[in-house]
């Protein structure tokens, strides 16, 4: 697998005034659906750990730049990937493929920027269904990182009677572009300001969630669930308690089934469904730093 990276240029870093310098650096690589677009933040001191960030249905890796920027001000290596339908990938209308691919995708973020910075821990940090992807990757097959973050966990999935569910597989199949569920962008976050750039970013998929990804979801909590025994990596859990897009309690399954002798969770009193992004974020990435820099000397 080779990558083939676009021009970088220098970036800020955040909001505070910081000696530390930031590259952007953003190309593709042909993976599974091929045409894999994929954006990094890098200090510029040796990275004292690699990180791959795995984003969410219908958004892009994108809307993760100031958790990516503030992670190379620590010294960290950030990568993200828009998944197969996201953001500036191949295919289109948020529709993932498949899990199993998206997770070999990710895999294949993670052989890229190990190659880039050798020899340092490696960490996974998923949200939403970048959480599931992740913890999917995870529970497959025996996984060589350091550690994984995981923010909103969709594995307590209530969707559709028994009939709906028996005909998920059928009409994914027949019209995997159909849509099928909508995301109300209010729940994202209780910040106006981030609910309104959701809402005008051009490369966050506003209409309803076809058919294929949402039965790819549902199917993989399933899986996932069945297989946290096999999660035995250290894992930290982020989960707002006010989350109204996933369930609360699918940290809850994690923190009661994982196999993982080194869990964390942390629950935010108050918090909508996107951790990162909610006035409190300084606190979040604060609280995975902490968590991050205690695992340094796991590699």
């Amino acid at each position: 697998m080779t990558a083939e990276p676009d021009a970088t240029e220098p970036g800020t870093g955040g909001a505070e005034p910081t000696a530390v310098s930031i590259t952007e650096k953003a190309g593709r690589f042909d993976g599974v659906g091929s045409g894999i677009a994929w954006r990094a933040w890098l200090p510029d001191t040796p990275a004292r750990a690699v990180i791959v960030l795995v984003h969410g249905v219908g958004e892009h890796s994108g809307r993760y730049a100031h958790v990516g920027n503030r992670l190379a001000i620590d010294g960290f290596a950030v990568y993200a990937l828009d998944h197969i339908g996201h953001g500036k990938s191949a295919g289109g209308n948020a529709n993932i493929g498949s899990i199993d691919g998206a997770a070999d995708n990710v895999a294949g973020m993670l052989d890229i920027a190990t190659r880039e910075h050798p020899d340092v821990p490696r960490f996974l940090i998923g949200h939403s269904m970048g959480s599931l992807i992740v913890l999917h990757l995870a529970t497959r097959a025996p996984l060589d990182v350091t550690g994984v973050v995981v923010s909103a966990p969709p594995l307590d999935i209530a969707i559709g009677n028994a009939v709906q569910r028996a005909l998920a597989p059928i009409l994914t199949k027949l019209t995997p572009n159909l849509g099928v569920l909508a995301i109300d962008p209010t729940l994202i976050s209780r910040d106006p300001a981030v609910v309104r750039a959701y809402v005008n970013d051009p490369l966050v998929h506003h209409g309803k969630l076809p058919a294929r990804t949402g039965t790819e979801i549902l199917h993989t909590s399933y899986l996932v669930k069945d297989r946290l025994d096999k999660l035995t990596v250290p894992l930290l859990v982020l989960q707002g308690t006010a989350d109204r897009l996933v369930a609360p309690s699918g940290a809850d399954v994690i923190e009661q089934h994982a196999a993982s002798t080194d869990l964390t969770v942390h629950r935010y009193d108050g918090l909508y469904h996107e951790v990162f992004n909610e006035p409190e974020q300084d606190k979040v990435i604060g609280d995975v730093i902490e968590w991050l820099e205690a695992h340094l000397s796991g590699k």
